[in-house]
């Protein structure tokens, strides 16, 4: 078990700060989410974290889909009630766990980061790593005490369609996306195939390992380095709607550069204007 500073908390070191009495031990959420399937909080009803509040990850941290993408920012008044509803408040730690691959869990730890609230982990390999652990999960739904967070919009960058062009000549813009999709071979979500010109691939799948867990700072490093993300390069990561490019972002800020960029819209946005270019084949 490992826990690393701000970003990432372990089942022990969890299951030590929940013990603390209240109003000490961290707010703690639960954002299972799927592309594609039934939605996260049936897995929730069936079982979670002692004291885990749901979150939906489409509907409440993320905008309705349309012209900002699949996955768009929220509306900051309704993330902040949504986030006060789930009992988060000002400067206290909350920690997110998602279903293990850590990528629902990633935008959540985005979100909130964006949207001011500093003190927020990841549980590193979710929901089966604390069962695996042995650690008891309940079907029993907490009533929270309202949080009073403020949502302030802002904290992270974020990157328009413009900007993320611009970065792609610029610095290095990261597409997280499987290297099928990212040649244009397939697309099996979004209506066109291909990638953002000059962009390069880098799946975010590469920075996990057993169980989900994200892999060591150093080799973090190293692998970003082989994309040309050095110190002083700018850096910005995109996927087809914004989540699992969170988690690239999340791995860029393990690994030592906290100012990587999130194209939020990602591929769906990109694709909303028919002038924008399309890029095909291995080469950005």
């Amino acid at each position: 078990m490992r826990a690393t500073d701000d970003l990432l908390v372990d089942v022990a070191t969890l299951v030590a700060e929940l013990a603390d009495p209240e109003p000490a031990a961290p707010t703690v959420l639960d954002v299972r989410w799927r592309l594609a399937g039934p939605p996260g909080r049936a897995d929730y009803a069936v079982g979670h974290l002692p004291g885990a509040v749901f979150v939906d990850l489409d509907r409440e941290l993320c905008g309705p889909p349309g012209v900002g993408g699949r996955h768009p920012l929220p509306d900051p008044e309704t993330l902040q009630q949504a986030l006060r509803a789930a009992g988060v408040r000002a400067g206290h730690p909350v920690v997110v766990y998602d279903g293990g691959d850590g990528m629902a869990a990633a935008r959540a730890w985005w979100t909130l980061r964006w949207a001011g609230h500093g003190e927020v982990r990841v549980l590193d390999g979710g929901y089966p790593a604390w069962v695996d652990a042995g650690q008891p999960v309940t079907d029993q739904v907490p009533a929270p005490s309202p949080g009073d967070v403020t949502v302030r919009p802002g904290a992270l960058p974020v990157l328009d369609a413009a900007e993320a062009a611009a970065l792609a000549r610029d610095g290095v813009l990261l597409d997280v996306r499987a290297p099928a999709r990212y040649r244009g071979e397939t697309e099996p979500v979004d209506p066109v195939a291909g990638h953002v010109p000059g962009a390069v691939n880098l799946p975010t799948t590469e920075h996990v390992g057993a169980g989900g867990r994200l892999r060591a700072a150093d080799a973090l490093r190293s692998r970003f380095a082989e994309a040309g993300v050095e110190p002083g390069v700018r850096v910005g990561a995109y996927c087809g709607s914004g989540v699992t490019a969170a988690h690239t972002v999340f791995a860029l800020h393990l690994a030592g550069h906290p100012d990587a960029a999130l194209y939020v819209g990602s591929w769906s946005h990109w694709l909303t204007d028919p002038g924008r270019p399309v890029a095909t084949g291995s080469e950005g």
